[in-house]
């Protein structure tokens, strides 16, 4: 990477740890994003990144088990561990054989989870099963094995149920961080942690650290239906980006066979 590139990722930093401090989830999927638009580094080192980053925060927030009913932390953790499981593994497959493929799944994930954030929250009279949590943890396991990017299945999840807002902040950063413990396990299991990811992750931490500060000492004024419009259309604009080319190329593919 040359000395723009370098400054050039951490401005995408930059803009994700904002996005991560508004949200509460979005660090992973707006790096990811920009990055692959930029085409900076692969997805692959860029997932690490985010691992070491979402890693470093949960350290410094995870305080206490989430006083969660007493079966549903368990569904949760064990059927997110599957899934990340999962998810590291068609990281694997898929970044040797299929980059455009895994570039589409990133942006579609990016543009799903973005339209999730303009919902509007039907929260449910009575708490759901805990089969469904195990099915949104597993989903939630899968997406951080593949994109470092966990959030977005159980923050939807999670929000619909009566249920006061600072146990769904204990359940997720707990998620976000045993997650990111099993994928580094994992990545560097399979000698994917190299060097790149190890020097970058480094470079990013002052910005991560930094503006993580700043933003809890100074949080923006922001109403929550202007953070949700931003941030809509930030992700909507780098979803987008991911995909349309590749569509794109797709579409003039099959044109050139059926010519």
């Amino acid at each position: 990477m040359s000395v723009w590139q370098h400054g050039l990722f951490l401005l995408c930093v930059g803009l994700a740890t904002f996005t991560q401090n508004l949200t509460g989830f979005a660090f992973g999927l707006v790096l990811l994003g920009l990055v692959a638009q930029f085409h900076l580094v692969p997805l692959t080192v860029a997932a690490n990144v985010v691992t070491v980053m979402v890693l470093v925060n949960a350290a410094m927030v995870v305080r206490r088990w989430p006083r969660l009913p007493s079966p549903l932390p368990i569904a949760i953790l064990l059927s997110s561990l599957v899934g990340v499981a999962t998810g590291v593994w068609l990281l694997s497959l898929l970044s040797d054989h299929a980059m455009n493929e895994l570039r589409v799944g990133l942006g579609l994930a990016i543009l799903v989870c973005s339209s999730l954030l303009i919902l509007k929250e039907h929260r449910r009279e009575r708490i759901s099963t805990s089969a469904s949590f195990a099915l949104f943890g597993w989903l939630s396991g899968v997406m951080g094995g593949l994109f470092a990017s966990a959030g977005p299945p159980m923050v939807f999840h999670m929000y619909r149920q009566p249920l006061k807002r600072e146990v769904i902040q204990e359940t997720l950063v707990l998620l976000f961080a045993v997650n990111a413990v099993l994928r580094l396990l994992l990545v560097a299991a399979h000698d994917s942690f190299d060097m790149p990811s190890a020097r970058l992750s480094l470079e990013a931490l002052p910005v991560v650290l930094g503006l993580t500060w700043m933003a809890r000492r100074y949080p923006p004024r922001w109403s929550p239906a202007s953070v949700r419009r931003v941030v809509f259309v930030l992700l909507l604009v780098a979803g987008g980006c991911l995909v349309v080319p590749t569509l794109m190329t797709l579409v003039r593919s099959l044109q050139g066979v059926f010519a």
